[in-house]
């Protein structure tokens, strides 16, 4: 892999990140802690609010795992390792790298 293509990846993840970041900003309020006043909402209201937060604490914790991965593939960058596999150390497909370049393996080390 050339440092162009190297390069356009490391735009990309930036992008990426830079993209989590303001959804991780913009949902905060979603994971509050739910209000159980009965007064001021029914039980299926209640239920309603609290399936939403546990969706978007949910949402949250993809999004973390998902930054550890481009700050990993950014990493990589760094060191010059980027686009090997981990576990053969062969080059990863630059196609698969496009569709998602925080992978770590290629198609043959990927485990089942």
């Amino acid at each position: 892999m050339n440092e162009t293509e190297i390069e356009q990846f490391r735009q990309k993840l930036l992008a990426l990140r830079s993209e989590l970041k303001d959804l991780e900003g913009s949902s905060r309020e979603g994971t509050k802690p739910v209000e159980l006043d009965q007064a001021d909402m029914g039980s299926l209201s209640r239920r309603d609010s609290i399936q939403a937060q546990k969706g978007a604490e949910e949402g949250a914790r993809l999004r973390k795992r998902q930054l550890q991965k481009i700050d990993g593939a950014l990493r990589r960058i760094e060191l010059s390792e980027f686009g090997r596999c981990f576990v053969c150390e062969e080059e990863l497909d630059t196609c698969r790298l496009s569709e998602d370049p925080t992978i770590t393996r290629c198609v043959n080390c990927v485990e089942p």
